[in-house]
């Protein structure tokens, strides 16, 4: 199987934010190792891997471009390139308070005001670089489960791959798996204080565009290269 890859966006490597990211989650997708995790007092070790586990694969990060593999004229490095040419093109984005709150069923970290500078570069992110995307197959589409997704929604997965992307898109870094309430009440209790002195000492910016890869089918995606938007 051929490997897929994802543009994401992460914090810096030893960063305030991704020192929590990756401690929440207990991985560091750039070395790929596991990492001790936060001690909390209102969820145990063993309850906190098991509400990050699903995140923890892919790592600290916002989507940008969601996983895709690549069409049979193009490698890694056209597509390098071309991440770093876009990158050229774009300036950092001031991403503001970020907040925790439930998205559906699961807990992530969203920026606290709506930036259309944020909008417009996940935009390019999804046009620009859809010609290297290798076509959905039908074991792929069926996997989104289309039944679930609106007119829009099925429209966009057929034309880029993923289905909330554009107007739909949504800026999250991801803290959890699907929870039922309660238990998301507590980690959204737990995230609240280190979210809110990061939030004092360090404004999250997002001043990177990352290549992830996942080698193979279900392997933990690995944080390959980080490509500073310099515009």
């Amino acid at each position: 199987m051929k490997p897929r890859y994802a543009v994401y966006f992460a914090p810096e490597q030893g960063s305030p934010w991704w020192e929590f990211g990756s401690r929440w989650l207990g991985r560091d997708e750039c070395e790929d190792v596991n990492k001790v995790q936060h001690a909390l007092a209102e969820i145990g070790p063993v309850e906190l891997r098991e509400i990050t586990a699903q995140p923890r694969r892919y790592g600290f990060h916002a989507t940008l471009k969601a996983p895709f593999s690549l069409s049979g004229s193009h490698n890694a490095a056209d597509l390098t390139a071309r991440l770093r040419a876009l990158a050229a093109t774009r300036k950092p984005v001031l991403l503001g308070p970020m907040q925790v709150v439930m998205l559906g069923d699961f807990v992530a970290l969203v920026p606290a005001l709506g930036s259309g500078e944020l909008m417009a570069l996940a935009a390019a992110c999804v046009t620009t670089l859809d010609d290297l995307r290798r076509p959905l197959s039908e074991a792929d589409l069926a996997r989104r489960r289309v039944e679930q997704l609106d007119a829009r929604e099925q429209e966009l997965l057929q034309q880029y791959g993923y289905p909330y992307v554009l107007e739909r898109f949504r800026f999250h870094l991801t803290l959890s798996g699907p929870l039922a309430r309660p238990t998301a009440q507590r980690v959204l209790q737990a995230v609240a204080a280190p979210v809110a002195q990061l939030n004092a000492t360090a404004p999250l910016v997002l001043d990177r565009l990352c290549l992830f890869v996942e080698p193979a089918p279900g392997q933990p995606f690995q944080r390959m290269a980080d490509v500073a938007l310099s515009a």
